[in-house]
This record gives C-alpha cells, sequence and structure tokens, in this order.
C-alpha cells in the first residue's frame, strides 16, 4: 500500500499548553504554514487516532482512523496479530519556552490502571536545544518517597530532588514506566508515545513548578494552579529503580547532531532489536544524502522529517510533516536529499 501525508496543523490550543514556543509553526513548519509564523504551538499532534486531536490525511480523504480502519490488516501488519483494533503509537512534536509539569506514567500491569486505562510509554528526540537546555529525569540520590510526599503536600519547591539531564540536538531519551520526568525550556523534540487504542493513557502529575493560570490558561500569580495527583504518582514512583549515572546508561542515547550531506544513515534508538531495549516502541533515526533501502518492518510506521526531504514509494515528504507507512514486509527504497528523520513504531 501507499505511503500517506498527514495533516501539518494539528495543534492543540494554547490554552493546554501555556509553556508552548514559537518554533513549531516559524521553523520546523515554515514552508508549510508560511501565514502561521510566530504562532505559540506547544503540541502538534502529527500521527495519532485519538479522539481528542485525530490526525487526517493531508488529501482530505478521512482521518488516519478511518484510513487504517479500511484495511486493517494490511495497514497495521504485525501491529494487530494480537486483535488491537487499530495502532498504538502516538507521534507528536513539542516545543517549549517554559517547563512542563513533573509527571509520571504507569505501567500497564500497575494496579491503578483500569480497564478503559493505558500506561504511556514515551521517549523524546531532541530536534533543537537551547544553551543549558535539558529534562528532568528520575529522582536525585537519596530522596525517599516521605520526603518527597511531604515537600509536594507542603507546596515546596521540590527542584533540587529532581535529576537535570543536560540535553543537545541528537540525544534522545526513553522514559520508563514509574519514572519522574519533565521536559524543561528551550527544546524542540520528537515524541513517540505507546497507547493502547481505545484506552486513555494515563499521566499522574507531580509538581508543576507552583504555578497558577487565569482562565484563558496563562500564567497568572493570582490565578488557580492545575490538578495535582499526588498520591497517584508516588504510589506508581519505582522507588527502587537506578538513579543518576545509573540511570542515564539505560536511558541515553547521545547520537549527535546527524551530517545531512553523509551516506544515508540508520540508526537505531529504542526497540526489541538495536539502540535502548524497550518493549512497547521502536525508534530509529535515518539521515544524509542518497538512497537507501528501508529495513524491512512488518507493522504500521511514522516517519517525521525534521529537516531536508526524503522520496519514500514516490510520496515525497518534506520538513516538518509526517507520513504514514504501511507495513510491508519487503525493504521500501528511501531516496533523501540531506534529510533527517525518526521512524517510530509500537509493538
Amino acid at each position: 500500500m501507499t505511503p500517506r501525508l498527514l495533516q501539518v496543523d494539528n495543534f492543540t490550543p494554547t490554552r493546554r499548553t501555556p509553556w508552548g514556543g514559537t518554533r513549531i509553526a516559524g521553523d520546523l513548519k515554515r514552508e508549510l504554514l508560511p501565514g502561521e509564523v510566530g504562532r505559540v504551538v506547544g503540541e502538534s499532534w502529527e500521527f495519532s487516532v485519538e479522539p481528542d486531536f485525530p490526525s487526517r490525511l493531508l488529501d482530505g480523504s478521512g482521518s488516519l482512523a478511518s484510513w487504517i480502519d479500511s484495511a486493517r490488516e494490511a495497514i497495521l501488519g504485525r501491529e494487530g496479530d494480537d486483535g488491537r483494533p487499530s495502532t498504538a503509537l502516538l507521534v507528536k512534536l513539542l516545543d517549549t519556552s517554559d517547563e512542563l509539569s513533573v509527571q509520571i506514567h504507569p505501567s500497564d500491569a500497575d494496579p491503578t490502571v483500569r480497564e478503559g486505562e493505558s500506561g504511556k510509554p514515551e521517549c523524546w528526540y531532541i530536534v533543537a536545544a537551547e544553551p543549558g537546555a535539558g529534562v528532568y529525569l528520575g529522582l536525585a540520590e537519596g530522596v525517599s518517597r516521605e520526603a518527597l510526599g511531604d515537600a509536594l503536600r507542603h507546596g515546596a519547591d521540590v527542584t533540587a530532588m529532581l535529576g537535570f539531564v543536560p540535553v543537545s540536538a541528537g540525544d534522545f531519551v526513553l522514559i520508563e514506566a514509574g519514572t519522574a520526568h519533565a521536559i524543561g525550556r528551550g527544546l524542540t523534540l520528537v515524541e513517540p508515545q505507546r497507547v493502547q487504542p481505545g484506552c486513555r493513557g494515563l499521566t499522574y502529575r507531580y509538581w508543576d513548578w507552583n504555578r497558577r493560570y487565569d482562565d484563558a490558561g496563562r500564567t497568572d500569580p493570582e490565578g488557580h494552579p492545575r490538578a495535582l495527583h499526588v498520591d497517584e504518582a508516588l504510589a506508581v514512583t519505582r522507588w527502587d529503580a537506578p538513579r543518576g549515572a545509573a540511570l542515564l546508561e539505560r536511558c541515553l542515547v547521545r547520537a549527535g547532531s546527524p551530517d545531512l550531506r553523509s551516506a544515508p544513515t540508520w540508526t537505531p534508538l529504542c526497540g526489541r532489536d538495536g539502540g535502548l531495549p524497550s518493549e512497547h516502541l521502536h525508534v530509529a533515526r535515518l539521515h544524509g544524502t542518497g538512497a537507501f533501502d528501508l529495513p524491512e518492518w512488518e507493522s504500521l510506521r511514522a516517519v517525521t522529517v525534521v529537516d531536508g526531504k526524503l522520496v519514500i514509494d514516490g510520496v515525497t515528504i518534506t520538513r516538518g510533516q509526517t507520513c504514514a507507512l504501511p507495513a510491508r514486509p519487503a525493504a521500501r527504497r528511501a531516496t533523501l536529499d540531506r534529510a533527517h528523520a525518526i521512524v517510530s513504531a509500537a509493538y
């Protein structure tokens, strides 16, 4: 089946993302949306069957979800072998001018997860980073459940209790279930996630930097705080998980900035067959110039281009676009022109 391009402006409202920046519309999608330069966009849901922000096919023929329904077995391939009704993959672009709230996701097997709910394994590929930018990952050495819970319930600043990791363009971070995390300011990134189809992915908010907001979602010291889920977050935290350098060994890849003039290069970032081990997500980076045979993959994939362009089976994907790549047991030929892309799939 032919790859299908997806709409380029599936943006969430600014009220939902008060931390958003201007680089999605003003940089990554500048050529696609010239009239949107300067627009604040925190999230672009690039590949989504979620009812709240569903992706639509670029040609206007319908939604990503309805296209999958039209030929589920052929499009999903192995991803649908267990009877899964649609894809579990969700891919977003994020751009930040402020820190996101500190969050945590349970595993699917956690007792807090009820019918109709799902864990939310995710990862981040850093496209651009301002000097000094970073992410918050895990807890600092020595922080106990009692100490963190007491600080949160008393409205204390818990920054020092979090693990801060400076990041640069080309870095990749895998977020395991039960790991506290937050995206810092000054970052543009691709965020592949896995949410079971038909279920609500669970996110528990630990802390929101003691910010308050007005009714339009803007920060306002006289406004109201966002809802927190302190008890739930503490309950699903993996208190015995590695911290510091030991944590980074299992969740951080520093792939570096790609050379877009070089021969095409395929770099596995996470999955079952290379990169960081993951039972939920397969993510790889493809970059360079020239012809390249994509590795065989018998499931639906998303290709998100963050620089240059590439052509797959006659379909041109340019900077700021995402394409749905149906399952196919044979290799696909791609032609890259100074391309830089992230290829994602869900297990």
